[in-house]
C-alpha cells in the first residue's frame, strides 16, 4: 500500500479512471472537479488529493484542502471526500490517508483538522471529536469533527 498525491503522479489518467468506478455521488463530483480542472476553485489552491493505492488499484482516497462542503467558514483545513471502496473496507485503510493529512497539517504548523460528515462512530476511531453542527452548501446540517494536531519540536 502506498499513499500518493494525485497531482504529483505521472499517471493522472489512470487514477481518474480508477476514481470513475466509485459508486458514491461525492466521488463522482470529485472526479468531475479533477477532470474539468476546477478542483482548486472549489476547495482552494493548496488542495491535495491523497490516494491510497495497491499497485495499480485505487483502494481509498480523500482530499486535504482549505475548503470543503461547509462554506463559508473560518475553520480550515479540511479532510474531505473520504472514501474506501466497498471490497476494501474493514481494514482501517482510510486511517492511512488521515495519518498523511495529519502529517501534512503538522508540516504546515496547523493546529487542528476538520471533517464534515453525517457518520457517527467512524472518525472518533482516528482521534477526531465532535466539534459542532453546521450547514453544508446545500443547507443540510452536518456534523463537524475536529482533531487537534500536536506540534512536534
Amino acid at each position: 500500500m502506498q499513499v500518493i498525491n494525485y497531482f504529483d503522479s505521472d499517471r493522472k489518467e489512470h487514477w481518474l479512471d480508477e476514481l470513475r468506478h466509485c459508486d458514491w455521488r461525492a466521488g463522482a463530483f470529485l472526479h468531475r472537479l479533477l477532470s474539468e480542472g476546477t478542483i482548486f476553485e472549489a476547495t482552494g489552491q493548496n488542495t491535495q488529493v491523497l490516494l491510497l493505492t495497491d499497485g495499480d488499484e485505487l483502494v481509498s482516497f480523500c482530499t486535504y484542502a482549505e475548503k470543503d462542503d461547509i462554506q463559508p467558514t473560518e475553520l480550515t483545513p479540511w479532510i474531505g471526500f473520504v472514501y474506501t471502496f466497498p471490497e476494501r473496507r474493514g481494514h482501517r485503510y482510510a486511517g492511512l490517508l488521515l495519518d498523511e493529512a495529519e502529517r501534512l497539517a503538522r508540516a504546515e504548523g496547523v493546529r487542528a483538522l476538520y471533517i464534515s460528515t453525517n457518520h457517527t462512530g467512524l472518525y472518533e476511531k482516528y482521534g477526531f471529536a465532535f466539534h459542532c453542527m453546521l450547514n453544508d452548501m446545500n443547507g443540510e446540517p452536518s456534523r463537524v469533527y475536529r482533531k487537534q494536531i500536536e506540534q512536534r519540536t
